[in-house]
């Protein structure tokens, strides 16, 4: 079957995740053609042959929450640009490619050519499970203007879509048809990995510049090894690590626990392999919100709006608490998601 797989290009977590899925596709046999845009691109570009860059939106930071008058002024700043490329894409694969089905993560370029040309969409990703779920009344009211915003973004870009897969490591009621809920889609790199119970803390942020956290880690008697500020540096008790893929996955599946942002990635992977997760979600984006939400629900860890060391130190005292509700968790790899997606490609030929 031909397929055209479009993959948004903002945060590194759809492109990782849709490197699983398209290799699978791969290997069952059928022909890809990928679209994605910004970092999505560069990425799936050095495994697969054929890989369209496209324009898309990037989301703007300041201090590190999402600025959202900032996004809005930076796309209408390249609207013009980001038109007249993603049109030019649009018309010369309408001259000459006819895919048979149509995937999107969370991509519209995709989901566009798919709608515009009568082919049925298929939707993978996370981020639906704030539209096609019921999950309203887990959200506290401090945070249910920001949920709906964040729905009614989310319920207009697939709209229509042929089966919506939705990947995720809790589980609410499902409230539309057509959708499916489905663990978490994880690396092989961490499938392989064997967990194991180790003394340190791993520490992922984003910001380069935070010296105060750095401080803060200090005062504590644990170790702490960091990711994040793009050096390797021995501050005492506290390892500053420069990015190693299979340095930092080593290091996550022999912590004790970890503290990091809301991202859906990280969170999927430290649940998968048992370690309790601090989670402080970057402010205004309201999907990390909302994991670090089902996170301290499910008993998993905690969601605390900034990194205080009035949090740190009860949460490292409950880590072990934390550690057995995550055997509760439990998934077969991939298995249970790539399952329901044969299955849905077998009915569609």
């Amino acid at each position: 079957m031909k397929i055209l797989y479009g993959v948004v290009g903002e945060g590194m977590g759809h492109a990782t995740r849709s490197k699983v899925v398209l290799e699978h596709l791969q290997a069952e046999g059928h022909e890809l053609l990928v679209v994605a845009s910004d970092r999505a691109h560069g990425f799936l570009k050095r495994f697969f042959p054929e890989v369209i860059e496209i324009e898309g939106l990037n989301l703007e930071y300041e201090q590190g929450a999402v600025d959202r008058s900032e996004t809005f002024f930076s796309l209408l700043k390249r609207l013009p640009e980001m038109v007249a490329t993603n049109v030019k894409r649009f018309v010369e694969l309408s001259l000459d490619y006819a895919p048979d089905l149509v995937i999107s993560d969370f991509e519209s370029f995709a989901y566009a050519f798919g709608r515009a040309h009568d082919i049925p969409v298929i939707s993978i990703d996370n981020m639906q499970v704030l539209n096609r779920c019921s999950i309203s009344e887990d959200i506290p009211k401090a945070y249910q203007k920001d949920f709906q915003i964040a729905k009614a973004v989310v319920k207009a870009k697939l709209p229509g879509a042929h089966h919506y897969l939705i990947s995720s490591f809790f589980f609410p009621e499902i409230r539309k048809e057509r959708t499916s809920l489905h663990p978490p889609i994880l690396r092989p790199e961490i499938l392989a990995t064997k967990p194991s119970d180790g003394a340190h803390v791993l520490v992922y942020q984003t910001s380069t510049s935070d010296t105060e956290m750095l401080e803060m880690l200090r005062g504590f008697d644990a170790e702490f090894r960091v990711y994040g500020y793009r050096r390797d540096e021995d501050l005492g008790n506290v390892q500053l690590k420069d990015f190693s893929e299979a340095g930092f996955i080593a290091d996550l599946a022999s912590c004790q626990a970890v503290i990091a942002n809301g991202g859906f990635s990280l969170l999927s992977e430290a649940v998968y392999l048992g370690k309790p997760v601090l989670a402080v979600p970057v402010g205004k984006q309201f999907e990390q919100m909302l994991n670090g939400l089902y996170l301290a629900k499910l008993g998993y860890g905690e969601m605390h709006e900034a990194l205080r060391a009035e949090a740190i130190g009860p949460f490292l005292a409950k880590a072990k608490g934390y550690s057995e509700n995550l055997k509760a968790h439990s998934q077969d790899g991939n298995k249970d998601l790539l399952g329901k997606l044969d299955t849905l490609i077998a009915d569609l030929r």
